[in-house]
């Protein structure tokens, strides 16, 4: 797979002494929250002792590890867009030894970088990744409520109902389904936008109304877009980016750069 190298990394600004979750969050390994989960369940410990007080703040000499394993704040944060192929699951590791996104990366960065959000195996399209905790769990938390924009091309005519009904809140199996725009381009294309993702939505509402999708591709994350960038391809996010995505967010509680 190719890379088209733009922007740089971002250096971090680390103050100690820190605590221990924005410390594991520094280091790459999960957002704040899901750090202070495993500080919860005893799998983090300091200089050999097992810590569960969330409020345990460490200095620069502490050895930190997770699962046994020694963590270390990163020196610089990686924001990376890419532009997934089908046939490739969003998750660190995959039981069934499928494909994993995160490989087409693995000849370009040393870090650990992790998906800010999904898409499922067989859709197409925009993901990022990064080794920034905070970055990702503002940007995937619902609260965010950040725009991404799907392609849909279905296999048979969109019934001409779907898109207000999608507009106006669909509720499935006890789900309720709603987008923010829907736009149909012709008999069997739509733009969607949403701002929540729960699973599978934009597949549900349309297996809801029998139609098939031929093809299903995020065109758009916030302020940034595809620009040029082909399938299978990657780059960094430039920092203006960043910036921009974050500024998107409702829920950013602070000037990040």
């Amino acid at each position: 797979m190719k890379t088209k190298p733009r922007g740089s990394s971002l250096p971090v600004d680390a103050a100690f002494p820190m605590r221990l979750q924005a410390y594991l969050a520094r280091s790459g390994v999960a957002s704040r929250r899901a750090s202070e989960e495993y500080i919860a369940s005893g799998r983090v410990s300091v200089n050999g002792e097992i810590v569960t007080a969330l409020g345990t703040k460490v200095s620069s000499g502490d050895k930190v590890a997770l699962d046994g394993k020694i963590v270390s704040p990163e020196k610089e944060f990686r924001y990376v867009l890419l532009n997934k192929p089908a046939g490739y699951v969003c998750s660190l590791s995959d039981e069934k030894g499928r494909p994993v996104a995160s490989d087409l990366l693995k000849s370009a960065y040393a870090e650990r970088l992790y998906n800010v959000g999904r898409l499922d195996m067989f859709s197409t399209g925009l993901i990022i990744f990064t080794n920034d905790g905070g970055f990702a769990a503002t940007l995937s938390h619902p609260s965010a409520e950040l725009e991404k924009e799907y392609a849909v091309e279905t296999s048979t005519h969109i019934p001409r109902t779907l898109a207000a009904d999608f507009e106006k809140g669909i509720r499935i199996d006890n789900i309720f389904y709603r987008c923010i725009k829907a736009e149909e381009r012709n008999a069997r294309k739509m733009h969607i936008v949403l701002i929540e993702g729960k699973n599978r939505e934009i597949r549900r509402v349309f297996e809801y109304y029998q139609v098939g999708i031929k093809s299903l591709e995020r065109v758009r994350i916030g302020n940034v877009t595809a620009d040029g960038l082909k399938r299978g391809e990657f780059r960094d996010l430039t920092k203006s980016e960043v910036q921009g995505l974050l500024a998107l967010c409702k829920n950013n509680p602070a000037e990040r750069f």
